[in-house]
């Protein structure tokens, strides 16, 4: 991963940045970068406008604001990314991370924040696929939701008030699908009832390039570790429970994680363990800022390139 900050305080009100595929080359893609806020700004219009989730933003973003950050604040934006060490291959979501990957078959990835289900609706974990697709999809409210909301109807055809917004993947398992949403706020949130949504503008782009029986996989995974150019990163997220701190305090309270040392060896391998920077290492847990840090001590001012 490069080092460069890339400067983003010039950013119109209204842009908002496009996730481009990319091709895999190392374990982390993108680069970090930094944006000055404008007077009126919110955490919530800044995570949309760089294709960020709202907690990963304000995770990254300690003792900021989420709502008057302030004139002239500089804000991380957390656009790099350790990609998940499980098979490349369809879709992913990493459920601490609020983050999905696709992998093509071309060998590109690309990446969105998503709305994942709260506390009691939490989406279920495993492998499954996309069996279905449909634009300007019915929402049909299951049983389970009509009771906590009596005032549903049976079915709410497409248009704003329905929450699946434009575009629908349906899953193999039965009342669980990635859609978009008339709610954008909600991406980068545990606010669903299980479902994962995407902000309208990445599910418009998403929807046409993912085929039919393409398989899923939903983890839960919030330590990451890759190499890039040399150097072992480093990228922990909050837990599922620390999510919510966030969203209703702007900050959590610590957890103790265990089998990091084992993970951070394994990564490193053998000729690299003398190198490890454990205080880096017990930052990162502490803070769970959720972007990529390096782990590895330099040697004469310069990183090894022993496994680029």
């Amino acid at each position: 991963m490069s080092t460069h900050v890339r400067a983003a305080e010039d950013a119109g009100d209204a842009a908002t940045e496009e996730a481009v595929p990319v091709t895999v080359r190392n374990d982390v893609i993108g680069e970090l970068g930094v944006y000055r806020t404008k007077r009126d700004d919110t955490l919530h219009e800044v995570a949309r406008r760089f294709n960020l989730g709202f907690v990963e933003l304000v995770a990254a973003n300690p003792g900021v604001s989420a709502w008057l950050p302030g004139e002239g604040t500089e804000v991380v934006l957390p656009t790099a990314h350790i990609l998940p060490a499980v098979p490349h291959e369809g879709i992913v979501i990493n459920l601490p991370e609020l983050r999905l990957y696709y992998f093509s078959e071309d060998g590109s990835v690309v990446t969105h924040p998503v709305g994942v289900g709260r506390e009691g609706w939490e989406t279920p974990l495993g492998i499954t696929k996309v069996v279905r697709k449909k634009a300007a999809p019915a929402w049909y409210p299951p049983e389970s939701i009509r009771a906590e909301k009596p005032e549903l109807p049976k079915v709410v055809p497409a248009g704003p008030d329905n929450p699946l917004g434009e575009y629908a993947l349906y899953f193999g398992w039965p009342r669980y699908l990635l859609h978009g949403t008339n709610k954008p706020y909600g991406v980068g949130r545990r606010v669903s009832s299980g479902c994962i949504r995407l902000y309208p503008e990445d599910i418009e782009k998403f929807f046409p390039m993912v085929p039919i029986g393409t398989k899923v996989m939903v983890i839960n995974e919030p330590l990451k570790l890759g190499w890039a150019n040399g150097m072992l990163y480093m990228e922990v997220h909050p837990r599922l429970e620390q999510a919510n701190q966030i969203e209703l305090e702007g900050e959590m309270e610590p957890v103790a994680m265990f089998g990091v040392a084992d993970a951070v060896r394994r990564a490193a391998g053998d000729d690299m363990i003398a190198r490890i920077d454990w205080e880096a290492v017990a930052d990162a847990v502490a803070q769970r800022h959720g972007y990529p840090v390096p782990v590895l001590k330099k040697t004469d001012g310069r990183q090894t390139a022993s496994k680029s």
